[in-house]
Parts: structure tokens; sequence; C-alpha cells
């Protein structure tokens, strides 16, 4: 796969609170953000012939297609699993079916709107799983939304390697200073420790800022051969590389809670980032820029550690140096706000700005980056990540 395909555009819709998009159409939401990255790119949509797409997304191509004027669908693909694991893995399933003669320009797309009077999050305490088996591992301990889960996992890591609420809040406050610089994001107002740490409480140890936003909005990422890219308007993003899976002994893990002890004080990501760097040929220290899925500050501390950057149980102390801040850090992180501040579309943007940041057009512009590493969200299988190249 490597460099064999390109992100040749990208596109938004606008960007709302959890329900404010909830009366519009997705559709036209879509068609928005599509015509901005074909755009971009100097394509019509006729050009487009596939799909690919992630979680549960109830817009498929049966209704796209007709409704787009996209005249006729040559592949389509949806990645297993809840959340936003599947984000890398869609734009890689993209890239092998350009690679493979399955399709000449695929969609990578994904729209959210919630209903005022329900929220993403507490679907695990939904009534209407309450038959499910695999809930019996969770929901009579009171284990109810994603928080919880995570929490556990993070707690586990303070108990063994002395990580502190301070290394998250350096999450949280370095995210939010990148956001205060992006006219896009929804959480502009600068952030401090202090104001981190006087948070309320939401699952121990994740305060108020620790947590992803819920909100409404829709993305789309167009991917297209080395040789269709070169006729086209935009410097070309190429995939160095896409992994998507993980250890199986990791499987329902967050649910269930079943992982032996030291992939469970992880993000679970570590076979990815093996596969990963395997596939690109380079090392961690090669990585210029990282877009690290941050649905909870914890989280990112250990993909730092998943991922190389430092080593299992150092990351509290990595961040603490400085590290992952723009400007001036080893590998600035999260350098559009991220879920926690820019916006939370189900690792959409993250892509967005690892695009923007290898063009040399990022509004928080890491110096003469050539590589961006992505992650999708640790959760249960599979999850997802990519290596971009300029």
């Amino acid at each position: 796969m490597k460099d064999r395909a390109c992100i040749v555009g990208v596109g938004t819709t606008r960007y709302g609170k959890r329900g404010e998009l909830f009366d519009e159409n997705p559709i036209d939401q879509i068609r928005e953000a599509l015509d901005l990255a074909l755009d971009e790119a100097g394509l019509a949509r006729r050009d487009v012939d596939g799909f690919a797409t992630y979680s549960v997304e109830k817009l498929d191509p049966s209704t796209l297609a007709p409704a787009l004027g996209i005249p006729a669908v040559n592949y389509s693909s949806m990645v297993h699993g809840g959340g936003g694991g599947g984000t890398c893995g869609a734009v890689a399933n993209a890239a092998a079916a350009v690679l493979a003669g399955q399709a000449d320009v695929v969609m990578v797309y994904k729209f959210i709107t919630q209903p005022p009077h329900a929220r993403f999050g507490s679907a695990y305490g939904s009534a209407q799983i309450a038959a499910d088996p695999l809930s019996d591992f969770h929901r009579p301990f009171g284990l109810i939304s994603p928080a919880q889960f995570f929490a556990l996992l993070l707690r586990r890591h303070m108990h063994r390697y002395g990580t502190t609420p301070l290394h998250l809040a350096e999450v949280a406050v370095s995210t939010r200073s990148n956001a205060t610089r992006n006219p896009k994001a929804l959480k502009r107002a600068p952030l401090t420790v202090e104001q981190h740490q006087s948070a309320r409480m939401i699952a121990d140890p994740f305060r108020l800022f620790d947590c992803c936003q819920e909100t409404d909005g829709g993305a789309v990422i167009l991917v297209t051969s080395v040789e269709r890219a070169r006729d086209l308007k935009k410097k070309p993003v190429h995939v160095m590389a896409g992994a998507m899976g993980g250890d199986s002994l990791w499987g329902q893990g967050l649910t269930a809670q079943n992982q032996p002890e030291d992939l469970y004080v992880s993000a679970g990501h570590g076979h990815l980032a093996r596969r990963l760097y395997a596939q690109a040929g380079i090392e961690p220290d090669d990585v210029d820029v990282a877009l690290l899925y941050d649905h909870f500050t914890g989280m990112v501390l250990l993909q730092l550690e998943d991922y190389g950057f430092c080593e299992r149980g150092a990351a509290g102390d990595f961040v603490a140096s400085g590290a992952i801040r723009w400007p001036g850090g080893r590998l600035p992180v999260n350098t559009h706000g991220g879920n926690l501040s820019e916006v939370y579309l189900l690792g959409m943007t993250h892509v967005i700005e690892a695009v923007r940041q290898l063009r040399g057009e990022a509004i928080c512009q890491v110096p003469d980056a050539e590589i961006a590493l992505v992650t999708a969200g640790p959760s249960n299988l599979p999850s997802s990540s990519l290596l971009l190249r300029r």
C-alpha cells in the first residue's frame, strides 16, 4: 500500500453542539462537505464511484448516490464496531479499493446528529441492550458509560506507574491552547490547569475537561490513486500505511474489562503500531505530528506509549515536559484542538488535520511536517491507525 494511494480533498460541514443540527437534512450536510472536498481536488460528483464509512452510519450508498448525483457505485465498505475505532480503517479500505481497481475515487464519510433528548454516551446503559449477554459483564456493576470504562483503565495505569491528574490536565490544556487559534473549534476559551483541576468529577479520575464534547456535524475525505492525483488541484497526501484490528485478547475488553494486565494498562494499540511502522518502514522518531484520538485525556497518554514515543509508564513525564505542545514540542499533538476542544466527529477531523499539516495549510502549523500519525478511537476491536506523508 505504501505511497500508492492519496488523499486529494477534504471537507467538513458546519459544527453544532449536540442536537443543534438534528432537524437539518443530513444529505444536505454531506453534500456540503463533499462539494468542499471536490472543489479542493478539482473533481466532480460524477468522478466519485466508491463509498467507505464506519461505526453506525444511517446514510448508505443506496440513499447517497442518487441524492448526490453520483452515476454509479463500484465499491462500498463499512468497518465493524461502534464509536470512532474505524476512522482510519475506512481510509485504509478506500486506499485498498483504489489499489485493487475496485474504484477510482472513494468518498470516506461520516455524519453525526444526536436528538436533543438522547446521548451517544448513554448507549451502554440503555434498556434496549438489557437482554444482551455481553452487557452482563458490566451493567450489574454500574458500568454504563464510556467515561467509566476508560476511567478504570487509566486508574490502573496511575496505580502501576504513578500517573497523576496533572498529567491529564496537560493534555486538556495543551489541546485547548491549539483550539483557541482555530476559528471552527467549538471550545476556544483558554483553559488553565486550575480550571481543569477544579471542574466537576465525571468518572474518577476524569473531570469535565478530560472528556470529549458531544457535537453534530459531518466530514468527507476523498481517496484516489497516485496516478490520478497528479492531475488534480491540491498537493496530494500519500497513505504510507494503514492498520486495522488489534490484539485479539483486547476483544470486547473495553466493556468486558477482562484483558491481561499488561494489555489492560494500554490503549490496545500496540499491535496496530507494530504493523503500521513495519508497513511504512519508519520509526516513531520519524513522526513529525500526531493526531491521537482524544475521547478522554488519559487515552492520549496510553497511545503515546503504545506508539513508542515514550516507554510504558512514562507518558505522564513525557507530556509534563511540554513534548506534546505546539509550538516547540518534540511531538505536537492534536494541533486542531481534537475531540476535546474542536469538535467530536468520531475522528474524521484528526485525518483532516493531518492532511492540512502535510500540505502546510494548518493553523497551528508544524514546520516542515513530512509524516503524520493518525489514530482512531481506542475501544472494542477493531481499532485502526494511519501514517500519512507529504
